[in-house]
């Protein structure tokens, strides 16, 4: 059992984990193509960053909560809808897992893209619109994103976050949510992981940990301060960038 602390590993995860923290999406998305650039094993990379993201989506959820910027005490609507979308997330991840060696990468990639950048310009057409809850639409945003999380360590928080918006949820409440709920989708799928045998990823988790951890406390501050309607159209903007992103990867 061997680990190191790399520096400009630890920058990177407290960058994109800030980016995460006050947006709903960003981390595994951005970290996971990027840690790849570097030279690390895919079969490596997806089970650190998920464990990473354990930690600090929980921790998260917890500083959100402190901000005010949801409310997550027992038998809140958050609460109910954060419980919603793990439990299904439970399920996507394991189907993921389950198939994630069997898929070409490319397929993935071109699937997250399309999706993510569709509902971005969905967000950005329809921020001015009040949509109607439905908890139908909930539960298929916690199996969807937990699906594209257990295949690819990233593409969970683009579609929870996004979906909850179009789903009529405000979007500092959408942000805090889908922390939580990834922190404890992550903890299923990094489980999985060590049950189908794969070693954990030492070399690479403790430096993702540190960096995204330090960022945690000043990304819920963040959230606080923004506006309502600048947050959502940020977030509408952002998922659009990122499904754009994911795209542009597939073809070069």
């Amino acid at each position: 059992m061997e680990f190191e602390l790399i520096v400009p590993i630890i920058l990177l995860a407290f960058v994109c984990e800030l980016v995460d923290s006050s947006l709903g999406m960003g981390y595994g998305t951005t970290l996971t193509p990027l840690l790849l650039i570097l030279g690390y094993d895919p079969i490596v990379i997806v089970p650190a960053v998920l464990f990473s993201e354990c930690l600090t989506g929980i921790t998260a959820g917890f500083f959100h909560h402190e901000f005010g910027n949801v409310d997550l005490r027992p038998g809140s609507e958050a609460s109910k809808v954060t419980a919603v979308l793990i439990a299904f997330g439970i399920v996507g991840v394991v189907i993921a897992v389950v198939i994630a060696v069997n898929l070409p990468a490319y397929i993935v990639k071109l699937y997250i893209g399309l999706l993510v950048l569709s509902m971005g310009i969905l967000i950005l057409l329809k921020r001015d619109h009040k949509a109607a809850f439905s908890w139908r639409r909930i539960s298929g945003l916690g199996l969807l994103a937990a699906f594209n999380k257990g295949i690819s360590g990233g593409g969970y928080g683009p579609v929870v976050t996004s979906g909850q918006v179009l789903s009529g949820i405000r979007g500092r409440t959408a942000v805090a949510i889908a922390s939580m709920a990834e922190g404890v989708t992550s903890a299923v799928g990094v489980g999985i992981y060590l049950a189908s045998g794969t070693p954990f990823p030492w070399q690479l988790a403790p430096s993702l940990v540190i960096g995204a951890m330090l960022s945690v406390p000043l990304s819920a501050y963040f959230v606080s301060r923004i506006p309502a309607g600048r947050l959502t159209l940020i977030i509408g903007g952002f998922t659009t960038m990122v499904g754009g992103y994911t795209l542009l990867r597939v073809f070069i």
